[in-house]
């Protein structure tokens, strides 16, 4: 099939990038030797995802590079770029929380995600836990056993956090250099494994409330305190050394590969992440390529623990840490114990993944035929609120090869009259699309809207006033609020098996959807903030939003305004538009 061009690939490193009929990459990887490397897809029998990724290309292009470290950042960035449907290593991982100290201007501890902290000088991080919940508990913790700095901002006086030796009234500027470095301390020497400190600090304010009669709160310091041990005690001492490494152990079996990490820190235990994919290239590609992805959102440790099969060098150069393959002692038993661990998940769970596979692929491939598609890799699904009658807001929900894909997930503010579901649908659909074209990003195979006929009508108009050819089909519903149709872009209905793999496919993906946007409403509501309130009122901008949050404070205190009050702060014609909006807002 490419035989001719086959022969003109150069014995060189680089990237290489596999594309279909539509000239669209659906793989990209590396290779030592590029003429190699991609002959290899051709000239011999592939099987499992490989297999079907060969089949889907229709044309190949490669970038030579000067290095093999060169080709792994030209792969990395290719796929961050396009995103291909075969690269499954680089996608939907969220990265782990930390807890951040923070000293200056004024101490104070938070849980944070790793992509969302900014390095400065004045904080350290401890971490990752995988287990968030605990995160959360010991820094709430923190903040009561230390006089921490709770509030944002700097008040002009102090508050209740002071006036019940919960803050040392930072805001007064009279502090107290010895106790703060105490503080400090202590804190930073718990952090980094010194568990003594804090259970010492916790048995002596248990003593203290039970000696003041004060039973209610001894009892809660006693209930923290076996919380803590509990999470001490799962943490493991496996090397003494207090350097902060990660282990890689993994199993390949069946065209699968397993893997576990454990993470150390401060010579314990704290938790790990496993995973398992199908292999698409080599083993040692893919696992260099899930390092490098891992590691893309996740603290790099001093030194990480890994089996011989990892290319080392080039992850080194890439990463700047040590790679290490111990082959005796205590590193070397942690990492049989990662490796066991991955084959025993990937024993345990690979008949599960590949049933799952297998349902979600056919169902897929169900809808694909019913629609008369060349393809259906990914599926926009709209879904349209205005719970409580308040405003209204649209969820989109993403699915890639059957798989909800989270990071292409988007939501809208709707600014058209909040029980207007045609022109709701006609807006937003406006506002996806005309975007998709001016940054030219992915375009979908097929658009879902939870609806029938009106809102299919309304999204096939604006489609083909931006010159859009997507198809677009409705999930209608009965008197139940359950799934019972499916409506083509012709209107007509196609009554779907309630039995099939297809018709129980099509129900998760309108209960995503619903899912997603109606959280979304609630969390706005929940808030009962002025900003959410004011971002749906024509004629306020950032500068009177401000104005309005600093005069009132609450949309309850809003709310009692008279006309005549809003006219102070707002043009008459943006002063009437928010008293109406209010009027109805409940």
């Amino acid at each position: 099939m490419f035989k001719e061009k086959l022969a003109l690939i150069p014995n060189l490193p680089g990237s290489y990038q596999m594309r279909n009929q539509d000239g669209v990459i659906i793989y990209v990887g590396k290779a030592k030797n590029l003429h190699r490397r991609v002959s290899s897809y051709f000239n011999r029998t592939q099987t499992g995802k490989t297999a079907k990724m060969v089949s889907e290309i229709a044309d190949f292009t490669y970038i030579v590079a000067s290095s093999e470290l060169e080709a792994f950042i030209i792969e990395i960035n290719l796929i961050k770029e396009f995103n291909p449907k075969y690269n499954i290593l680089l996608k939907d991982d969220k990265s782990y929380p930390y807890i951040e100290y923070i000293s200056k201007p004024y101490p104070k501890v938070k849980v944070s995600r790793y992509l969302n902290i900014r390095k400065k000088d004045n904080k350290k991080l401890f971490g990752p836990f995988p287990n968030a919940y605990a995160a959360r508990r010991i820094v709430n913790l923190l903040n009561r056993i230390y006089p921490l700095k709770k509030c944002n901002g700097n008040p002009k006086e102090v508050c209740l956090y002071y006036h019940i030796h919960e803050c040392l009234g930072y805001c007064s500027k009279r502090l107290n250099q010895q106790e703060l470095e105490l503080m400090e301390k202590e804190i930073l020497s718990f952090l980094h494994g010194n568990d003594k400190v804090l259970t010492n600090r916790l048995e002596k304010k248990m003593i203290e409330y039970s000696n003041s009669l004060n039973y209610e709160m001894a009892l809660e310091m006693k209930k923290e305190l076996e919380y803590i041990k509990i999470v001490l005690n799962k943490q493991k001492v496996e090397l003494h050394d207090l350097v902060d490494r990660d282990i890689f152990g993994y199993y390949f079996d069946k065209g699968y590969i397993s893997i576990q990490i454990f993470f150390l820190r401060n010579g314990k235990l704290v938790g790990g992440k496993t995973d398992i994919f199908p292999l698409i290239s080599e083993l040692e590609d893919d696992l260099d390529l899930f390092i490098a992805s891992f590691y893309a959102k996740h603290e790099v440790p001093k030194e990480i623990l890994v089996s011989e099969a990892l290319n080392k060098e080039i992850l080194e150069s890439l990463l700047a840490t040590k790679f290490l393959t111990p082959t005796r002692g205590a590193k070397k038993k942690l990492l049989d114990m990662a490796v066991l661990n991955s084959k025993l998940n990937l024993e345990r769970e690979l008949e599960l993944i590949k049933k799952d596979e297998y349902v979600t692929e056919s169902a897929n491939e169900e809808l694909k035929e019913l629609l008369g598609l060349k393809q259906l890799y990914r599926i926009d699904l709209f879904d349209n609120s205005n719970l409580f009658g308040s405003f209204s807001v649209s969820g989109m929900v993403v699915f890639k090869n059957g798989r909800p894909s989270k990071n292409d997930y988007r939501k809208f503010k709707i600014s058209v009259d909040k029980n207007d579901d045609y022109n709701t649908m006609r807006e937003v659909i406006y506002r996806r699309y005309s975007r998709m074209k001016m940054e030219q990003s992915e375009k979908p195979d097929l658009i879902i809207v939870d609806g029938g006929e009106n809102q299919v009508r309304a999204c096939l108009e604006i489609l083909e006033s931006l010159n859009l050819k997507i198809m677009v089909c409705g999930l209608k519903k009965n008197d139940r609020h359950r799934t019972n149709d499916l409506v083509l872009e012709n209107l007509e209905i196609v009554e779907i098996d309630r039995s099939s793999n297809l018709f129980h496919f099509l129900t998760r993906m309108q209960d995503e959807v619903h899912r997603y946007t109606i959280n979304y409403h609630r969390t706005i509501r929940s808030k009962g903030s002025i900003s959410s309130v004011l971002d749906h009122v024509y004629g306020i901008g950032s500068k009177r939003k401000k104005e309005l949050i600093k005069q009132y404070g609450s949309v309850a205190k809003m709310k009692q305004a008279s006309l005549e009050d809003l006219e102070k702060f707002l043009p008459k014609d943006t002063a009437k538009n928010l008293f109406e909006f209010l009027k109805d807002f409940k």
